[in-house]
């Protein structure tokens, strides 16, 4: 299941040559997957709740066109692999143009106190529905 985030970016988002700067990727990104678990009824409070922390572990990034001030963007992101130990999210970002600007692949390590650990069971389970095929 892909999932969208819509955010209007602003000036205080950019760098100097008024494009989103290159760190506000990942907190446009985190914050599009805190999104998506919300509506997964995963929210990272309610997983908390359950022992179980999501960290980031990997960020495969490509940068393809740049985003400027006051551009509508979307974030699009899915969930396309999981196991007990880690699970893989894809996201793109598209412009108001639906050109695609950016995409990252994020591992995502399952952890309980800040270690890595295994998920239970019945956690795993609850992500399993929302599971989307890569696509090439």
């Amino acid at each position: 299941m892909t999932w969208t985030f819509t955010k209007r970016i602003y000036g205080y988002e950019c760098d100097i040559y008024g494009h989103l700067n290159n760190a506000n990727y990942l907190q446009l990104l985190e914050a599009a997957r805190s999104e998506a678990l919300y509506k997964m009824n995963l929210a990272q409070s309610d997983l908390q709740e359950k022992g179980v922390q999501l960290l980031v572990h990997k960020v495969e990034m490509n940068y393809i066109k740049a985003i400027d001030h006051d551009e509508i963007v979307t974030v699009k992101s899915r969930f396309v692999e999981i196991n007990r130990i880690k699970g893989i999210w894809i996201q793109e970002i598209f412009n108001a143009q639906e050109e695609k600007c950016f995409e990252a692949n994020l591992t995502i390590v399952f952890a309980s106190k800040g270690k890595a650990k295994r998920l239970p069971v019945e956690v795993y389970e609850l992500f399993l529905p929302y599971i989307e095929e890569k696509q090439d």
